[in-house]
């Protein structure tokens, strides 16, 4: 996995769950919904999966089946089709103690590369973070380093970026400040790191920027035409694309939400997928923001049921 290897629409993935008595909070993963969901991801045109993010709810699983949600994606992209889906897995944790036995872990299960946020829960300085990617790196994966300051309260900003770079295999950022204008000058002070948008609801204006991939949340729900849109805006083809993005934006924007994970697995819910509950410490969406969700997804729906069906 090479930076120009990153292109197209990696999905981070949600987990679908089963009850299960014997389960943290009484929910088990259930990998055959898993696998098939993404399965069903990749042969819609996108370009591989995410697994063990924040969508993926990595920080509520046990080590056990943290490991394990990783080898099912892994299992079923690679019996995909050609096989050659892409898998990106989230070694996030609090030290980089933890995220390189996550990093390790993805490297004997046969990942193609991993994403990493900076220390979790702890505000860590420059030295630290440098300090961290080396780390994560020096397994031999191919690193995409995650912005997402609002989250982790550490700004990998394109200055800090640039130092990143010079770190054998870190070979891209998921950038998600939500700053456009960040791509430009990342490219600019770091220009053999691929600039990777990490926030739907300003996907078309970063990759009109120059982002050549993105990591992805909504795609979960419509897999297809955000592949079509992916296509559409770097090929330059901006009235096919904007006429294709504007009316998914208002659900676009529940991915930059705190409840995103509910907001999608909603979204999955109303195109016919399964989307199900989340684990502690999630709850339901309150009912003002399901009916949000539900008015932000209807429009996207009635708009791309002019062209096609959505769903199954």
């Amino acid at each position: 996995m090479q930076s120009n290897s990153l292109g197209g629409v990696v999905v981070a993935t949600p987990l679908p769950y089963h009850p299960d008595p014997a389960a943290p909070a009484g929910l088990a993963v259930d990998h055959e919904r898993f696998a098939e969901h993404c399965r069903w991801l990749v042969e819609n045109g996108c370009a591989g999966v995410g697994p063990n993010g924040s969508l993926g709810e990595y920080s509520s699983l046990t080590d056990e089946e943290r490991r394990a949600v990783g080898r099912t994606a892994i299992e079923a992209v690679r019996g995909t089709g050609d096989g050659t889906g892409t898998v990106v897995l989230g070694v996030h944790g609090v030290g980089w103690h933890q995220a390189v036995r996550w990093a390790e872990a993805a490297a004997e299960d046969g990942a193609d590369g991993v994403l990493c946020l900076p220390p979790t829960l702890y505000r860590a300085n420059r030295g630290e973070i440098v300090a961290h990617y080396e780390r994560v790196a020096a397994v031999g994966l191919p690193v995409m380093a995650y912005n997402n300051p609002l989250d982790t309260k550490v700004d990998l900003t394109p200055d800090l970026l640039a130092e990143l770079a010079q770190i054998d295999n870190v070979v891209a950022v998921k950038e998600f400040s939500g700053d456009v204008r960040r791509v430009l000058e990342i490219r600019e002070k770091a220009p053999d790191l691929a600039v990777i948008s990490g926030a739907d609801d300003v996907v078309l204006e970063s990759l009109l920027m120059g982002a050549t991939g993105w990591f992805a949340g909504f795609p979960n729900v419509f897999p297809a035409e955000s592949a079509r849109l992916y296509e559409l805006a770097t090929a330059g083809r901006l009235a096919e694309a904007r006429a294709l993005y504007e009316p998914l934006v208002a659900a676009f924007r529940w991915d930059s939400r705190t409840e995103f994970v509910q907001a999608i697995k909603l979204g999955m819910e109303l195109v016919g997928r399964y989307g199900g509950p989340c684990r502690p410490p999630r709850g339901p969406l309150v009912p003002d923001h399901r009916e949000q969700v539900e008015a932000a997804m209807k429009q996207a729906i009635a708009s791309l049921r002019e062209g096609r069906e959505v769903g199954d």
